[in-house]
């Protein structure tokens, strides 16, 4: 089973010059361990899919099952604590809190842990020496280099063992060289069994995941230029062709079950 199965979600934001359909029937599923990166230009729809996988908004119409939890169903309550032990994500801007020491930036996720404060110091410490990064505890964000500060926002998304870890352009502020040495991170979290969902719009950087998803309009955009067919006519099957040009097929005609075929890489 998928931990992440999101079906043909339509997101809709209303503008005075009428809707603006962000995410327009984008369908996608992403097994535990894997590494997937998402590309497309600016408003292709990539924010906003980010947005729903980590359950900061909802789309309009379709279904989003993460580890087989229809989130939709979801109350207040069990989605923040849905968002809060099983997402987390790694951001460009590193999003450190500049008069807290790196490691207590590490700890934020585990205060509402039932745990002892010593606890919650051992296991952030623990992750900061697993990021290289012991020795720097003590140190303000302004005491950090780029690339260690983003060491940090990674350590603080980890140390609560989320089941995915969401990471948006995380590499595009900082050298090729510190770049790279994130992304051998990324790769080793996830050979570990880690499941990341990474925004870029750099190839190169994109090349270091398992599998590539390109978004273009709202919608996953075909690889390698093949036709990709949207809302054919009188109700025949809805098709396009995944990475690795296995066939993804919606909604076949006579009543026949849905076939969904990615695949592997």
């Amino acid at each position: 089973m998928s931990l992440i199965d999101i079906q043909s979600p339509r997101h809709c934001f209303r503008t005075a010059a009428g809707p603006v359909w962000a995410l327009d029937g984008v369908s996608l599923a992403i097994r535990a361990g894997e590494f997937v990166a998402v590309m497309g230009p600016s408003g292709s729809g990539k924010s906003t899919f980010m947005s729903i996988l980590g359950c900061l908004d909802r789309p309009t119409e379709g279904r989003y099952r993460l580890a087989g939890v229809d989130v939709a169903s979801l109350a207040a309550d069990r989605l923040a604590a849905l968002r809060n032990r099983g997402i987390d994500f790694v951001f460009q801007s590193f999003n450190l809190l500049p008069r807290a020491t790196a490691l207590e930036n590490v700890g934020l996720p585990l205060i509402d842990r039932p745990m002892r404060a010593s606890e919650r110091r051992r296991c952030a410490l623990a992750m900061l020496e697993c990021l290289g990064l012991a020795d720097r505890a003590g140190h303000m964000p302004s005491q950090l280099s780029g690339g260690q500060q983003q060491r940090v926002a990674i350590a603080r998304a980890l140390v609560g063992e989320p089941l995915v870890l969401l990471a948006d352009e995380p590499t595009v502020a900082l050298d090729s060289r510190t770049g790279g040495e994130i992304l051998d991170l990324f790769r080793k979290f996830n050979a570990e069994g880690l499941t990341i969902v990474m925004v870029t719009h750099d190839a190169g950087v994109a090349a270091r995941a398992g599998r590539t998803v390109t978004f273009r309009d709202g919608r996953v955009a075909p690889p390698n230029g093949a036709p990709h067919a949207f809302a054919p006519p009188n109700g025949a099957p809805h098709t396009f062709a995944p990475p690795n040009g296995a066939p993804h097929i919606f909604a076949p005609p006579n009543g026949a079950p849905p076939i969904v075929a990615i695949g592997e890489h």
